[in-house]
């Protein structure tokens, strides 16, 4: 959705099954707005929320329809008393249940209407809604033609533009293509936009687009658009859309190609961020770094793995290290953190039990040097690592209590047999800690749990 976020897609494509779980311009950009944009405060009350997907829940009677859980942030964190559950069933929400449709498998959010109150679109493979903001949290949505979404200032006038994206979803070697269409903001309640622009349907086509994530790689003020996108026989990659003074443009090649998590944000603290890619299959991240004009040179790419120093295991096969990704700043020093998850990492026997690594922003860029390593089995975070958990199959990083340092959300999409749960916990100075920590499920907050894979998308 927009920098400083993640995303996920440790499982193969929904449509198989969920066993494992240039655009024209959009108006004449100006200069970036001295207040960014609302971006994950959906009730107004100063501090971040979290918005959890379950795409394989059973509502309504209606198997895998899923729904999406929005827990709100407060000065002590998370609380399960403050939430909102949203589904087709839910009242004011267009639609209704039904088999497949995965709602809640993918998320993105901020203020599209410009009412200083953040929005959640919900999508899935029977379409995304908008859930609208204000004082009381999360009510009412519009329906719109997308599976998946993303919300970025893309003209940099200040107002947050939403990407739709509507694909089919391939279940065979080639993709089954998109069509893509840009928002220019704000978008009204009854879903309509300020203006709109097709986006690159030469090459759209002949993808699969999942998820992305967006941020400001050369400092202009527009914001940049990574996607995620199943790119045929059987493999996903990465794109960059940079936007420019006339719209979003395809850069070809400009980023690092990898199947596995891409996030946002300015790891070395210069003004321009930076972007990591997650490589699955060679169990690495890579990491490209911004500048005034654009992605650096492949030549300047450095490639991170459980064998960098400083970063706690050994590079094993299988381990999906880059699966998931999320940047933000945990210790507060000014430079963006890189939480990486590996969900097939296995503990001692335990097979694919899963763990998340955090490593560090610096100066210099990012570091494994005094890299964590946060497990189900790590002193004080709560609960017992297990096979198949896949502990890390998500994470996202946001200031849930507003100290100024991000926490992390933490999601075992498969956890108690595909049920699934995210674990809140805290980022500090030293880095994460578990103290406070939260594990949230939806047997816990009161909603439909066997098999949800409750956390398969965190926002």
């Amino acid at each position: 959705m927009f920098s400083l976020r993640s995303y996920v897609r440790w499982a193969g494509p929904l449509a198989v099954g969920l066993t494992v779980l240039g655009i024209g311009p959009l108006g004449t950009p100006v200069q970036a707005a001295t207040t960014a944009p609302v971006r994950d405060d959906f009730n107004g009350d100063g501090y971040a929320d979290l918005a959890v997907g379950a795409p394989g829940a059973t509502v309504g009677g209606q198997g895998r329809a899923g729904y999406a859980a929005v827990i709100y942030g407060g000065p002590h964190g998370l609380s399960t008393a403050r939430r909102t559950v949203i589904s087709r069933a839910t009242s004011g929400i267009p639609g209704s249940p039904a088999k497949g449709q995965t709602f809640g498998m993918q998320l993105s959010k901020g203020d599209l209407n410009g009412d200083g109150y953040a929005d959640l679109v919900v999508g899935g493979h029977g379409g995304a809604v908008i859930v609208w903001g204000g004082s009381e949290g999360l009510s009412g949505g519009t329906a719109i033609s997308a599976t998946s979404t993303q919300t970025g200032d893309f003209d940099g006038d200040g107002t947050l533009d939403l990407a739709l994206f509507r694909t089919e979803f391939a279940s065979g070697d080639d993709p089954a293509g998109t069509t893509a269409t840009v928002w220019g903001g704000p978008v009204s309640r009854s879903g309509k936009p300020a203006r709109t622009a097709a986006l690159d349907p030469d090459h759209l086509q002949y993808v699969d687009v999942w998820d992305g994530t967006t941020g400001d790689v050369d400092g202009d003020g527009r914001d940049d658009l990574a996607l995620r996108v199943y790119c045929g026989d059987g493999n996903f990659c990465t794109e960059l859309y940079q936007a420019t003074a006339s719209g979003l443009t395809y850069r070809r090649g400009a980023v690092p190609d990898g199947d596995g998590g891409v996030a946002l944000g300015d790891l070395n603290g210069d003004g321009y961020d930076d972007i990591a890619v997650g490589f699955t299959y060679d169990e690495t991240v890579q990491v490209a770094y911004g500048s005034a004009t654009g992605i650096k040179p492949r030549t300047t790419w450095k490639a991170f793995t459980q064998d960098t120093p400083g970063v706690p295991g050994a590079l094993e096969t299988n381990d999906r290290f880059g699966a998931a990704l999320a940047m933000a700043d945990v210790t507060g020093d000014g430079y963006a953190d890189l939480a990486v998850g590996a969900p097939g990492e296995s503990l001692g026997t335990t097979g694919a039990a899963g763990v998340v690594d955090l490593l560090h922003g610096t100066r210099t860029g990012l570091t494994g040097t005094a890299a964590q390593a946060l497990t189900q089995n790590t002193p004080g975070i709560p609960g017992t690592a297990e096979t198949n958990d896949a502990f890390g199959g998500a994470v996202q990083l946001l200031d849930i209590n507003g100290n100024g340092y991000a926490d992390l959300a933490a999601a075992a999409p498969a956890e108690n047999g595909g049920n699934g749960a995210v674990w809140e916990l805290r980022g500090r100075p030293s880095g994460i800690v578990p103290d406070a920590a939260l594990v949230l499920d939806g047997q816990g907050i009161g909603v439909p749990y066997a098999k949800a894979q409750f956390g398969f998308e965190v926002e």
